[in-house]
Protein backbone atom coordinates (compact mmCIF):
# COMPACT_ATOMS: atom_id res chain seq x y z
CA UNK A 1 0.00 0.00 0.00
CA UNK A 2 3.01 2.21 0.73
CA UNK A 3 6.30 2.84 -0.01
CA UNK A 4 8.06 4.52 2.20
CA UNK A 5 11.10 6.72 0.76
CA UNK A 6 14.19 7.88 2.86
CA UNK A 7 16.65 10.09 1.86
CA UNK A 8 20.43 9.39 3.23
CA UNK A 9 23.82 10.89 3.71
CA UNK A 10 26.21 9.37 6.32
CA UNK A 11 23.01 7.93 8.29
CA UNK A 12 24.32 5.07 9.78
CA UNK A 13 23.87 6.20 14.05
CA UNK A 14 19.83 6.78 12.73
CA UNK A 15 18.93 5.20 9.98
CA UNK A 16 18.60 1.60 11.86
CA UNK A 17 16.06 3.16 14.70
CA UNK A 18 14.00 4.27 11.84
CA UNK A 19 13.83 1.66 9.70
CA UNK A 20 13.59 -0.93 12.60
CA UNK A 21 10.16 2.03 13.66
CA UNK A 22 8.73 0.66 10.27
CA UNK A 23 9.09 -3.43 10.74
CA UNK A 24 5.32 -3.86 12.29
CA UNK A 25 4.28 -1.87 9.12
CA UNK A 26 5.82 -4.43 7.25
CA UNK A 27 4.63 -7.06 8.40
CA UNK A 28 1.18 -5.85 8.59
CA UNK A 29 1.24 -5.09 5.13
CA UNK A 30 1.11 -1.63 5.41
CA UNK A 31 4.09 -0.93 4.19
CA UNK A 32 4.98 -2.47 0.91
CA UNK A 33 8.51 -1.23 0.27
CA UNK A 34 11.30 1.03 2.00
CA UNK A 35 13.40 2.89 -0.37
CA UNK A 36 17.29 4.94 0.70
CA UNK A 37 17.52 7.68 -1.48
CA UNK A 38 21.21 7.74 -0.84
CA UNK A 39 23.12 11.17 -1.63
CA UNK A 40 26.60 9.46 -1.93
CA UNK A 41 27.20 8.01 2.12
CA UNK A 42 30.66 7.04 2.33
CA UNK A 43 30.22 5.12 6.09
CA UNK A 44 27.60 2.14 6.55
CA UNK A 45 24.43 3.55 5.42
CA UNK A 46 24.47 1.07 2.11
CA UNK A 47 25.00 -2.14 4.19
CA UNK A 48 22.33 -1.14 6.68
CA UNK A 49 19.32 -0.41 4.01
CA UNK A 50 20.07 -3.29 2.17
CA UNK A 51 20.41 -5.73 5.71
CA UNK A 52 17.11 -4.82 6.23
CA UNK A 53 15.95 -5.78 3.40
CA UNK A 54 16.04 -2.10 1.91
CA UNK A 55 15.63 -0.95 -1.83
CA UNK A 56 19.04 1.12 -2.25
CA UNK A 57 19.11 3.77 -4.53
CA UNK A 58 22.92 5.71 -5.32
CA UNK A 59 22.71 8.43 -6.55
CA UNK A 60 24.07 12.93 -5.86
CA UNK A 61 23.52 14.76 -2.75
CA UNK A 62 20.97 16.85 -3.04
CA UNK A 63 17.78 16.03 -0.69
CA UNK A 64 15.16 17.33 -2.90
CA UNK A 65 16.39 15.28 -6.13
CA UNK A 66 16.50 12.27 -3.86
CA UNK A 67 13.24 12.26 -2.74
CA UNK A 68 12.35 12.92 -6.07
CA UNK A 69 14.33 9.68 -7.14
CA UNK A 70 12.69 7.46 -5.09
CA UNK A 71 9.22 8.77 -5.47
CA UNK A 72 9.46 8.11 -9.52
CA UNK A 73 10.91 3.96 -8.43
CA UNK A 74 8.15 3.39 -6.14
CA UNK A 75 5.79 1.07 -6.59
CA UNK A 76 3.18 1.53 -4.08
CA UNK A 77 -0.29 3.72 -4.30
CA UNK A 78 1.08 6.07 -1.78
CA UNK A 79 3.94 7.73 -0.67
CA UNK A 80 5.72 8.45 2.52
CA UNK A 81 8.95 10.39 3.36
CA UNK A 82 10.65 10.13 6.03
CA UNK A 83 13.99 11.73 7.55
CA UNK A 84 16.67 8.92 8.64
CA UNK A 85 16.41 10.52 11.90
CA UNK A 86 12.77 10.32 12.15
CA UNK A 87 10.90 7.83 14.32
CA UNK A 88 7.18 7.66 14.00
CA UNK A 89 5.53 7.09 17.47
CA UNK A 90 2.24 6.35 19.15
CA UNK A 91 -0.19 4.51 16.96
CA UNK A 92 1.10 5.78 13.81
CA UNK A 93 -0.40 2.58 11.76
CA UNK A 94 -4.27 3.09 12.69
CA UNK A 95 -4.42 6.55 11.61
CA UNK A 96 -2.33 6.56 8.76
CA UNK A 97 -4.46 3.55 7.63
CA UNK A 98 -7.67 5.23 8.42
CA UNK A 99 -6.66 8.32 6.80
CA UNK A 100 -5.35 6.42 3.47
CA UNK A 101 -8.80 4.68 3.42
CA UNK A 102 -10.48 7.80 3.86
CA UNK A 103 -8.97 9.18 0.93
CA UNK A 104 -9.48 6.31 -1.54
CA UNK A 105 -13.16 5.44 -0.13
CA UNK A 106 -13.67 9.32 -1.07
CA UNK A 107 -14.69 10.28 2.23
CA UNK A 108 -12.69 13.07 2.27
CA UNK A 109 -11.08 15.32 -0.07
CA UNK A 110 -7.51 14.28 -1.30
CA UNK A 111 -5.16 15.50 1.05
CA UNK A 112 -1.29 14.95 2.71
CA UNK A 113 -0.84 14.45 6.23
CA UNK A 114 2.24 15.18 8.14
CA UNK A 115 3.33 13.77 12.00
CA UNK A 116 3.73 15.98 14.99
CA UNK A 117 7.00 17.39 15.19
CA UNK A 118 8.91 15.98 18.46
CA UNK A 119 12.76 16.08 19.84
CA UNK A 120 14.72 13.65 21.25
CA UNK A 121 15.51 15.75 24.22
CA UNK A 122 15.03 16.77 27.71
CA UNK A 123 14.56 20.16 29.05
CA UNK A 124 12.94 23.41 28.88
CA UNK A 125 14.19 24.22 25.07
CA UNK A 126 13.06 21.24 23.50
CA UNK A 127 9.60 21.64 24.44
CA UNK A 128 9.59 25.50 23.84
CA UNK A 129 10.55 24.66 19.90
CA UNK A 130 7.66 21.82 19.72
CA UNK A 131 5.40 24.64 20.86
CA UNK A 132 6.46 26.87 17.92
CA UNK A 133 6.49 24.50 15.30
CA UNK A 134 2.87 23.39 16.19
CA UNK A 135 1.99 27.08 16.05
CA UNK A 136 3.57 27.57 12.65
CA UNK A 137 1.67 24.19 11.62
CA UNK A 138 -1.31 25.81 12.49
CA UNK A 139 -1.50 29.24 11.90
CA UNK A 140 0.38 28.90 8.47
CA UNK A 141 0.03 24.91 7.48
CA UNK A 142 3.59 24.41 7.04
CA UNK A 143 5.15 21.22 8.52
CA UNK A 144 9.07 20.46 7.50
CA UNK A 145 10.81 17.64 6.10
CA UNK A 146 11.66 16.43 9.58
CA UNK A 147 7.53 16.01 10.67
CA UNK A 148 7.51 13.16 7.70
CA UNK A 149 4.78 13.67 4.27
CA UNK A 150 2.19 11.08 3.62
CA UNK A 151 0.83 11.31 0.07
CA UNK A 152 -0.89 9.58 -2.34
CA UNK A 153 1.24 9.37 -5.89
CA UNK A 154 -1.60 10.80 -7.46
CA UNK A 155 -2.20 14.01 -5.65
CA UNK A 156 2.39 13.94 -5.52
CA UNK A 157 2.32 14.48 -9.36
CA UNK A 158 -0.59 16.86 -9.86
CA UNK A 159 1.24 19.18 -6.93
CA UNK A 160 4.46 18.25 -8.96
CA UNK A 161 6.57 16.36 -6.90
CA UNK A 162 9.77 17.38 -5.13
CA UNK A 163 12.11 19.79 -6.64
CA UNK A 164 15.84 19.62 -7.34
CA UNK A 165 16.23 22.70 -4.80
CA UNK A 166 19.49 22.77 -2.15
CA UNK A 167 17.22 23.54 0.67
CA UNK A 168 13.30 24.71 1.17
CA UNK A 169 12.55 21.36 -1.52
CA UNK A 170 9.86 20.54 1.85
CA UNK A 171 7.91 23.92 2.04
CA UNK A 172 8.23 24.07 -1.82
CA UNK A 173 6.09 21.25 -2.01
CA UNK A 174 3.29 21.77 1.00
CA UNK A 175 2.79 25.41 -0.51
CA UNK A 176 2.15 23.79 -3.38
CA UNK A 177 -0.36 21.47 -2.13
CA UNK A 178 -2.00 24.44 -0.12
CA UNK A 179 -3.10 24.22 3.62
CA UNK A 180 -6.45 22.96 2.78
CA UNK A 181 -5.05 19.70 1.68
CA UNK A 182 -2.17 19.06 4.45
CA UNK A 183 -3.73 17.34 7.60
CA UNK A 184 -1.43 17.22 11.06
CA UNK A 185 -1.80 13.77 12.60
CA UNK A 186 -1.94 13.72 16.33
CA UNK A 187 0.77 10.70 16.18
CA UNK A 188 4.19 12.28 16.43
CA UNK A 189 7.49 11.77 14.34
CA UNK A 190 10.52 11.70 16.80
CA UNK A 191 13.47 13.17 15.22
CA UNK A 192 17.46 13.67 16.58
CA UNK A 193 18.26 17.12 17.89
CA UNK A 194 21.71 16.73 17.11
CA UNK A 195 21.59 19.64 15.19
CA UNK A 196 20.30 21.68 17.72
CA UNK A 197 22.72 20.68 20.28
CA UNK A 198 25.52 21.07 17.71
CA UNK A 199 24.54 24.65 17.04
CA UNK A 200 22.24 25.53 20.07
CA UNK A 201 18.90 25.64 20.42
CA UNK A 202 19.01 29.63 20.39
CA UNK A 203 21.16 29.79 17.21
CA UNK A 204 19.84 27.00 15.65
CA UNK A 205 16.48 28.05 15.73
CA UNK A 206 16.92 31.96 15.18
CA UNK A 207 18.55 30.29 11.51
CA UNK A 208 15.41 27.98 11.21
CA UNK A 209 13.25 31.71 11.17
CA UNK A 210 15.81 33.44 9.05
CA UNK A 211 16.13 30.51 6.26
CA UNK A 212 11.67 30.71 6.42
CA UNK A 213 11.46 35.09 6.34
CA UNK A 214 13.84 34.32 3.30
CA UNK A 215 12.28 31.57 1.71
CA UNK A 216 8.88 34.25 1.69
CA UNK A 217 10.70 36.72 0.68
CA UNK A 218 11.48 35.35 -2.30
CA UNK A 219 15.50 34.98 -1.86
CA UNK A 220 17.12 32.00 -4.33
CA UNK A 221 17.11 28.64 -2.35
CA UNK A 222 21.42 28.95 -2.93
CA UNK A 223 21.50 31.90 -1.28
CA UNK A 224 19.25 30.29 1.87
CA UNK A 225 21.38 27.30 1.63
CA UNK A 226 24.48 29.11 2.30
CA UNK A 227 22.26 30.80 5.82
CA UNK A 228 21.86 27.41 6.90
CA UNK A 229 24.72 25.91 6.41
CA UNK A 230 26.82 29.27 7.87
CA UNK A 231 29.22 28.65 10.74
CA UNK A 232 31.47 25.84 11.96
CA UNK A 233 28.56 24.88 14.17
CA UNK A 234 26.24 23.92 11.24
Amino acid sequence: MISVVIPTLNSERTLPETLSALIPAAVDGLVREVIIADGGSTDGTRKIAEGCGAEFLAGTAGRGIQLAKGAARARGPWLLFLHSDTVPQGDWMREISEFVRAVDQQRRPPAAAAFRFKLDDRGVKPRVLEGFVALRCRALGLPYGDQGLLISKRLYAEAGGYKDMPIMEDLDLVRRLGRRRIVLLESSALTSPERYKRAGYTRRSARNLTCLACYFAGVPAERIAAIYNRGPSS
